[in-house]
Formats: C-alpha cells, structure tokens, sequence
C-alpha cells in the first residue's frame, strides 16, 4: 500500500473524528445544551460564555486534536516520501476532511461549529509548511481580540491572513514551489474562505454593532 492510498483511508476516519461535538458534550455533562443557549454554536467560544474560561480551553484543546491528531498520523505516512501535488492533496484532505466533519457533523443532521480550532490542528500538523503562518495568524488573532475583545473579528482576521502568511513565510524560506505545493495554498484559501463564510451572522453583527464581546463570566 503506497503512503496515498494510507492517507485516503485515513480521510472517512479524520471525518468522523472531527464530527464529534465536544462543546455540545461538555455542554450536556455541564447540564446545558450549548445549541440553545447563548449564541446556540457548539464552539469552544460559546462554551466559554457559558460556563467559564476553563471550559473554553477545554472545548478548544479537544477541537483542535480532532484535526491535529489525524494530521501527525499523517506526517508520519509521508516523512520520508519525496512529495507530488497529489500527495499534498491527499495529506490535505485528511485535515480537511475533520475541519467539515466539525462544521457539517455527521452526528448533529450535518449542522456544527465553525471550525476555527479545528483548522488550527490542520496548521499545526502539517509540518513545517502550515507552522510559520500558523503562529503568525495566531498573533493576529490575539492582537485583534484582545484589542476589540470580540473573538470573531480575530477569527475572521485570521482567517483572511493565513494564505498571505503562507505565501510570504514559504517565498522567504525558500520552499516554496507551487508546481507541486499548491494544494497548500488553495487549501488555505478554501478553508479560509469557508470560515468566514460560516462567520456571516457575525459578520453581519459586526456591521451592525450588536456581536457580543468576550467577557468573563460572572461567578
């Protein structure tokens, strides 16, 4: 069996791993379902309202190893294969496969969060090409948090920085080659996309002025 043929076994898998609500199931053991209270998203954000800070790094940590621990498996198939576009393409649909599993779950009538810790597995296990630009969309995103306090403006920001971060960080360290990395930027671009798309209500709060800022809750 080629490393390909292991990483599209592992695409069904990384799907329903990232399926898994873990806001929606700290939430019930909590006594609350998360999809009706606060904003009703199952993502580590509300879950933070709602319960507290610790549940929210909680619910994120758990999110986030729905895609990360898929994707070091898959580092592993391939460390030691000379990669094509097609092997970049199938590593990347293992992480892609758990960040929809998350935001069209097969558990939840394919209804679930956004994906933003999710995605952040992906970046953090696809090594090294994902990790530069992941830190620095990180500090993008804590900087807009905490200079706005609204947790889906930095998400957003994030989101649109992270094609950028990866052209730039890939250019100046001299790996980049988009005749066969460019499933890289075009999952960067899709998954970006697709999460700005899922953030359209706060978008549209934003714009409003009516999205919630993060705030502690109330002991």
């Amino acid at each position: 069996m080629t490393p390909t043929h292991t990483l599209l076994i592992l695409i069904p898998i990384a799907y329903l791993l990232g399926s898994i609500p873990f806001g929606l199931l700290v939430g019930k053991a909590k006594g609350i379902d998360v999809r009706t209270e606060g904003s009703k998203n199952i993502g580590a954000t509300n879950v933070g309202r709602l319960l507290g800070k610790r549940f929210f790094f909680v619910v994120f940590f758990l999110d986030l190893l729905k895609s990360l621990v898929p994707m070091l498996i898959a580092s592993w198939v391939v460390r030691h294969q000379l990669l094509d576009a097609w092997d970049y393409f199938a590593w990347l649909l293992v992480g892609a496969a758990a960040v929809v599993g998350h935001i069209f779950s097969v558990f939840l009538r394919f209804k679930g969060g956004k994906g933003v810790a999710t995605s952040g597995g992906v970046v953090l296990g696809l090594y090294p090409y994902y990790t530069l630009a992941g830190v620095i969309v990180i500090a993008i995103f804590i900087v807009v948090f905490f200079i706005s306090r609204y947790v889906s403006l930095g998400s957003i920001a994030a989101c649109f920085g992270f094609p950028v971060a990866f052209l730039l960080v890939g250019k100046s360290a001299g790996w980049l080659d988009l005749r066969t990395q460019w499933p890289l930027l075009l999952f960067a671009i899709v998954m970006a996309g697709l999460i700005i798309l899922k953030h359209r209500a706060n978008i549209a709060r934003l714009i409003a002025g009516t999205e919630n800022r993060f705030v502690r809750k109330q002991a």
